[in-house]
């Protein structure tokens, strides 16, 4: 992953509560082996007015009009806002990478599904729990004033609005996996010195369980 100190981007503003990951990125994707390439397919139920697949070109399908990804200028924010439970239901990674694949360094919610949290993590994403209250305020900052830009500050810790600093509630271990770009595979790479040395030390205490 790519070390991220601080970024800032405008709102998507996303006013629901409950957003399962299969509305974030619908099964028939699942069978893309990348982890890159889900950009289009982005809330494809609602974002376009006619099915598709991956084998079906997104340019030539109707987008909806209504649709949140399809209304300038939240077509190009990095900073999705929504309501309660954000990525509930399955633990499908994927909807993680078709978020990230587009662009969204941030998602903002009251609570997130806890398997979505952590694959936010792992792939790079910072998953910012606010209260009601704050979420509330950042709706109407999206709705009058879409242009606004919004800075996520990693390493000081905070979410900046308007001028208004407001605390990240992420855990500073978290925080810092964000900051230096690491992820489970990085993290086993770093250890891997101590992961040989107790591999010795088995194979000269136990030598039994290495033959064959």
């Amino acid at each position: 992953m790519t070390p991220t100190h601080a970024f800032e981007g405008t709102l998507i503003p996303f006013d629901r509560s409950n957003i399962d990951t299969d509305a974030i990125l619908p099964k028939q994707y699942l069978k893309m082996l990348d982890k890159t390439g889900y950009s289009p397919f982005l809330f494809d139920d609602e974002r376009y007015l006619d099915p598709g697949d991956s084998e079906v070109p997104p340019a030539t399908r109707r987008k909806n009009p209504e649709f949140i990804l399809n209304i300038p200028p939240y077509d190009q924010g990095s900073i999705l806002v929504a309501r309660k439970n954000f990525g509930c239901g399955s633990s499908r990674e994927h909807a993680v990478w078709a978020i990230r694949d587009y662009g969204i360094r941030a998602v903002i919610a009251e609570s997130f599904g806890e398997i979505f949290f952590n694959n936010c993590i792992r792939n790079g994403i910072a998953p910012i729990l606010l209260q009601e209250q704050r979420i509330n305020a950042l709706f109407e900052l999206a709705r009058y004033t879409p242009e606004a830009r919004i800075q996520v500050d990693l390493a000081r810790g905070v979410l900046v609005a308007e001028g208004d600093e407001i605390p990240l509630s992420l855990p500073d271990k978290l925080r810092q996996t964000l900051i230096e770009g690491r992820d489970d595979i990085s993290d086993t790479l770093a250890i891997a010195d101590t992961i040989k040395a107790y591999e010795a030390q088995r194979r000269k205490a136990e030598p039994w369980i290495f033959v064959g």
